[in-house]
C-alpha cells in the first residue's frame, strides 16, 4: 500500500471536544507490506454517552459498562502505535483525542500523521466532498451493516479507500501525495531530530541557543511542538519568523499549565536573559501626568518609573521605553490632533511669538491666545484619552488560576496592582515579591481581563487558600542539544 509501516486509527468518542469528551472505541489496522493485522477493544469512558452519540454510534452506556479505560490499555496501544505512520480520516481528531488520553496516564506520544481528508483534497482536487461517506459511495466500498461509525469498520473503509486511490492513480502517485502530507519536521543541522518527538503538546517558553551558548531567542506558544518547529517551517517561506544571525544549535524549552503562564514565562525569560533577538527594555519606563500651568492650560509632564510607582499612581498617560520615545509619541498627537508644541513642552514657548507647528496648520494659534485653555484642555485629553494607565479594577489581589483539563493539573499566578507577585501551586506557600510595575505584564492582564480563557479562573485573593514558593511563572525546564534530549 505505501513504503512504510502504517497503522490506520479510527476511535470513537462520547463528543467532539477533545478534552473534555473520552474514547469509547478504538479501531486499529496495522499494515506491513502485505501483512495486515486488525485490532480494536471498547473503552469505558468513565462518563455517560450522550443520547445523540448512541444513536450515531451504537455504543452505549451498557455496552461499555464492563469495558477496560484508557488506562488499563494505553500500554498495548502504545505499542501498537509505535514507529508506524499514523492515518487517519481527519487525523487531528483521533491523533488529538490519544494524545490526550496517553497524557492523563503519564505516556508521551508523537508519530508522523497522514490524514486521508487531505490527501483525498490532493487526489481528487475535483470532487467537492472528501468526507468518509463520500469516498464509500464514490468508490463503492463495502461496510458491512452495523460497522459504520464503529471504529473498525470506518478504520478499514479508510485503507480500501487507499487500495482503489492506488489501483486508479497509481502507486507512485499516491505515494508522492502521500509524501507531500506527511513531511517531516524541518530542523536545523545540529539539532538531534528526536527533538522534534521531545516537543510536548502543551504551551510553554522556549529558548534558542547558538553554538557557544549564546541565548538568541525566547519565545512562547500554546503549543510547544508546533511553536517550535513553526520556525523552521517559516525556513522553507511557509510563515514569518524571526530571523536569526546564527545558526541555532540547542532548543530548551519551560512548560507551563496554561497560555497565560507560557506568556508570564517568556515575558520573564527574557527580562533574566536578554536575548539577541528579541526586544527587551533595561531602566526605568516614562509616562505623563498632567500638570496646570499659566492660564489654565494642561501640560503633559513626563514622569519616571524610578521616581513614581505606575501601578498605583492614578492619572497617567502612556507607557515608554525612554523620553525620546515618550517625546516621539507627543510629537505624533500635536499633529493628529492639531495640539501646540510650545504647550505640550516640546519646544519654548515665547509670548507673540507662534510655535513651530502654527505656520504649517499643525496649531490652532493657541500660543498665540487665540484659543482659550478650556477648548484645548478637552482636545488634549481627547488626544491622551486611549494612552491613559488603567486603574486597577480590583479592591485587592487577585489570582489568575490556570487548569489544564487534561491534566487535571492548576496554577495560580498572583497579581496586585498590575504587579506579579508569583506563581504557586495547590500545597504551596504564597511567594510576595517586590516586582515593580512591568509594561508587558500591564498589556497581557489588560488582555486577559477583556477575555477570560475557557479554563481559567481570576478570584480575588480573600477566597483562595494560602497555599513553598516557586519562581514565577513555574514549568519544568527542557534542554535538547544535537547529542542528547534531557528533562528536569
Amino acid at each position: 500500500m505505501l513504503d512504510r509501516p502504517l497503522v490506520i486509527v479510527d476511535l470513537e468518542t462520547t463528543g467532539g471536544h477533545i478534552t473534555r469528551d473520552r474514547i469509547t472505541e478504538i479501531g486499529l489496522i496495522a499494515v506491513d507490506g502485505e501483512r495486515v493485522e486488525r485490532w480494536s477493544s471498547l473503552v469505558n469512558p468513565g462518563q455517560p454517552i450522550p443520547p445523540f452519540i448512541e444513536q450515531i454510534t451504537g455504543i452505549s452506556d451498557r455496552m461499555v459498562a464492563d469495558a477496560p479505560p484508557f488506562a488499563a490499555l494505553a500500554d498495548e496501544v502504545l505499542e501498537r502505535l509505535s514507529g508506524r505512520l499514523f492515518i487517519a480520516h481527519n487525523a487531528r481528531f483521533d491523533y488529538g483525542f490519544l494524545k490526550n488520553e496517553f497524557r492523563r496516564v503519564g505516556l508521551r506520544f508523537h508519530a508522523d500523521q497522514l490524514c486521508t481528508v487531505k490527501l483525498s483534497r490532493a487526489l481528487y482536487p475535483q470532487h467537492f466532498k472528501h468526507n468518509l461517506d463520500s469516498l464509500i459511495a464514490r468508490f463503492g466500498i463495502d461496510v458491512p451493516p452495523g460497522m459504520r461509525h464503529r471504529a473498525l469498520g470506518d478504520a478499514e473503509a479508510v485503507r480500501v479507500f487507499l487500495e482503489a486511490a492506488g489501483r486508479e492513480l497509481g502507486r507512485d502517485v499516491v505515494l508522492a501525495a502521500t509524501h507531500a502530507q506527511a513531511l517531516s519536521p524541518d530542523l536545523p543541522p545540529g539539532i538531534d531530530p528526536d527533538v522534534a518527538d521531545a516537543l510536548p503538546d502543551v504551551p510553554g517558553a522556549y529558548l534558542f541557543h547558538a553554538d557557544d551558548d549564546t541565548l538568541l531567542y525566547v519565545g512562547k506558544s500554546a503549543n510547544l511542538r508546533s511553536g517550535v518547529l513553526a520556525h523552521f517551517a517559516a525556513s522553507r517561506g511557509k510563515g514569518r519568523m524571526p530571523r536569526f544571525n546564527r545558526p541555532v544549535a540547542r532548543i530548551d524549552w519551560h512548560e507551563a499549565v496554561g497560555e497565560f503562564g507560557a506568556q508570564l514565562l517568556q515575558i520573564r525569560l527574557i527580562r533574566q536573559r536578554a536575548p539577541l533577538h528579541n526586544v527587551h527594555h533595561v531602566g526605568g519606563l516614562v509616562s505623563f501626568r498632567l500638570d496646570t500651568v499659566d492660564g489654565g492650560f494642561l501640560r503633559p509632564v513626563p514622569v519616571s518609573s524610578d521616581d513614581v510607582d505606575f501601578s498605583r499612581t492614578e492619572s497617567l498617560y502612556g507607557v515608554f521605553r525612554s523620553s525620546r520615545e515618550a517625546s516621539r509619541a507627543l510629537v505624533q498627537l500635536a499633529d493628529a490632533y492639531q495640539l501646540c508644541q510650545a504647550r505640550l513642552g516640546l519646544e519654548t514657548l515665547r509670548a507673540g511669538r507662534p510655535c513651530g507647528g502654527y505656520g504649517q496648520g499643525r496649531c490652532k494659534g493657541t500660543c498665540l491666545g487665540r484659543e482659550p485653555a478650556l477648548h484645548y484642555n478637552a482636545r488634549l485629553l481627547k488626544a491622551l484619552g486611549k494612552l491613559k494607565l488603567k486603574s486597577w479594577p480590583y479592591p485587592g489581589a487577585i489570582d489568575v488560576i490556570e487548569a489544564d483539563p487534561v491534566s487535571g493539573d492548576s496554577i495560580a499566578h498572583r497579581f496586585d496592582h498590575w504587579r506579579l507577585l508569583g506563581s504557586f501551586r495547590p500545597g504551596e506557600a504564597v511567594p510576595v515579591l517586590a516586582a515593580p510595575f512591568d509594561a508587558e505584564i500591564y498589556k497581557l492582564l489588560l488582555a486577559l481581563f477583556r477575555k477570560v480563557p475557557a479554563e481559567t479562573r481570576i478570584v480575588a485573593v480573600e477566597e483562595t487558600a494560602q497555599s513553598s514558593p516557586v519562581v514565577p511563572g513555574g514549568g519544568a525546564a527542557v534542554s535538547a542539544t544535537a547529542s542528547s534530549t534531557r528533562r528536569g
